[in-house]
């Protein structure tokens, strides 16, 4: 299977996208990772107003295969929880990169953006 890659987004190893707007950081999941899980059942994670650090968990993902943390791209502030997605976790499936965003997250240090992948590499991750 082919899945999208968008090229204006940054990428983890760990299989989470994010869209730069000035300091704000939107964040998903990609369509490999949730290929990988399965059909999304459950969402947990930070609530708005709480600190996430880069690269560390913010919450987890079950499905119907396995239960998964989600790692943060960048440290801040989550400014904002799509509450659609706690509420009907398969827009995940759905829709990852439209509907199916996480959370947003105020980012504390631009430099951060260097620690994550852009599109090219992250095809090649996936491709390994």
């Amino acid at each position: 299977m082919a899945f999208r890659v968008p090229a204006d987004l940054y990428y983890t190893k760990d299989h989470e996208w994010a869209l730069v707007d000035e300091n704000i950081v939107t964040v998903g999941v990609t369509e490999f990772a949730l290929d990988a899980l399965g059909d999304i059942t459950f969402v947990d994670i930070k609530d708005a107003g709480d600190k996430v650090t880069q690269h560390e968990p913010y919450g987890f993902i079950e499905s119907v295969k396995a239960v998964s943390d989600l790692f943060s791209p960048v440290g801040g502030t989550v400014v904002e929880v799509n509450t659609a997605v706690l509420d009907n976790p398969s827009l995940l499936n759905d829709d990852p990169w439209n509907e199916g965003w996480i959370l947003r997250i105020e980012m504390e240090a631009e430099k951060e953006l260097a620690n994550l992948i852009k599109a090219p590499e992250y095809k090649k991750l996936i491709e390994a």
